[in-house]
């Protein structure tokens, strides 16, 4: 749901009416909400119906209110219910009796029978930006349609306001999902409907925020479009889009992730030629921002592909055939015979899948060459799980040891080369723990 579907809710919230008045009373209690968010008093989709809550209720009521208004939060915390967003967590055993309740006749009803309410997740993510709650407090006071002037005016950060950065990102995610399904999709012709949205972008702009949009996915460990090369130096705002439009289609997002980790590879490669990409992924600093719990959940796209063992299968016999196409380039037919597929023969735990050859050229000296293989559908900067034992091999045997990693194995399968340890090349952060019951 876009940002404008909101600011239609908030500015026709079902009011109750007397004297040809509206009651102010949502209008406070969401106001509220928005304050606490904006202090970090709320922190979690859980709003709490307590002092703090209250206290801004009535700092918020104090200004909307008539003399004939009453300073009672329990009403707009029951009756919210009615506009769809705002949701009711009821404490165990209560679902029934507050069902039955047509509204709250006191705060000690609340209390009785409700943990918290929640908002729908993308529109608590909306809330965590201040251009988005500015154009919804508008709504809010105003009570109706807000000109496009002033949205565009509110919602613009630094050049790309957030309408035009939901239009880039829902055009991308509809290209993702196309590209991770091997649907046929026309960029061209995505860019030319999606510039008709936006204030006179170039192409080369919309190209660098499609790029943008690649980056964040990356950082959050989710498949990205190969063709739009991450470019990390994008405005916070695109991410906090990027966050609520996951939200908003979760499930849809969580089934496509489990889908597309286990399509079917390819049977074979026509030009192995060009299968070697010796342009490695650009080492990017890190980006310190602070803590925050996020609604939108992404699945564990690395971790999805790691544990899928038909996919890593096929990635070592994919690294297997090129090594064979290698060897049997320089003359050696009779080394490439002998390449060893490790994991399967000798099962996991070796620190390496593949004991394949080096020759130097100048000397004929044969090496004996211990591959680990890195496999994922999708594009290069993909991350991907390195286990303990696998490092350690990697230092061990540096000198005789290299980690593959193949790439877009369901398209056209590339592969790059990462020789030495491991930790050379790339960021290690530990994700996963041992659990025991060793007294240290």
């Amino acid at each position: 749901m876009s940002v404008l579907d909101y600011e239609k809710r908030f500015s026709q919230l079902n009011a109750n009416r007397a004297n040809g008045r509206a009651s102010p009373h949502k209008v406070a209690l969401l106001m509220a909400v928005m304050e606490l968010i904006e202090s970090e008093a709320i922190t979690e989709n859980c709003i709490h119906f307590d002092g703090a809550l209250t206290e801004a209720f009535s700092r918020q009521f104090g200004g909307l209110a008539s003399e004939a208004d009453r300073d009672n939060p329990h009403l707009p915390f029951f009756h919210l219910q009615s506009e769809g967003f705002w949701k009711i967590k009821t404490l165990p055993g209560k679902a029934h009796s507050w069902a039955k309740l047509s509204t709250a006749s006191s705060p000690g009803v609340i209390r009785e029978h409700v943990e918290c309410a929640y908002l729908d997740d993308e529109l608590f993510e909306l809330l965590k930006n201040y251009a988005v709650r500015e154009l919804l407090k508008a709504a809010l006071y105003q009570n109706l349609a807000i000109t496009d002037e002033y949205r565009r005016k509110t919602l613009e950060v630094n050049g790309w306001d957030w309408l035009e950065c939901e239009a880039c990102v829902a055009d991308y995610f509809d290209m993702l999902s196309k590209d991770l399904l091997s649907q046929p999709y026309n960029k061209t012709a995505h860019r030319n409907l999606l510039a008709e949205k936006l204030n006179n972008r170039s192409n080369g702009s919309i190209e660098f925020k499609h790029q943008n949009i690649s980056a964040i996915l990356v950082e959050m460990g989710f498949p990205y479009i190969p063709g739009y090369k991450p470019r990390f130096n994008y405005q916070s705002q695109l991410r906090e889009v990027v966050l609520a439009h996951i939200a908003a289609n979760q499930d849809s997002i969580d089934s496509l992730a489990s889908e597309t980790s286990d399509i079917e590879q390819p049977a074979y490669v026509s030009n192995w030629s060009d299968v070697l990409d010796t342009e490695l992924p650009e080492r990017i600093p890190a980006i310190a921002r602070p803590p925050r719990k996020y609604l939108a959940r992404m699945r564990n796209y690395p971790q999805l592909e790691a544990a899928n063992r038909r996919l890593g299968a096929s990635g070592e016999e994919f690294v297997i055939a090129y090594e064979k196409h290698m060897l049997n380039q320089l003359g050696r037919g009779d080394l490439a015979k002998e390449i060893e597929w490790s994991s399967k023969d000798r099962g996991d735990g070796l620190g390496f899948d593949v004991r394949s050859f080096r020759i130097d050229t100048k000397t004929d000296r044969v090496e004996e060459h211990f591959i680990e293989v890195k496999t994922t559908n999708n594009g290069k900067y993909q991350p991907f799980y390195v286990t303990p034992n696998e490092l350690d091999f990697s230092k061990d045997a540096a000198e005789h040891y290299s980690l593959y990693r193949v790439y877009e194995l369901g398209k056209r399968g590339r592969l790059f080369r990462l020789p030495g340890a491991i930790d050379q090349h790339v960021s290690l952060q530990a994700e996963l723990y041992k659990a025991s019951f060793h007294q240290d």
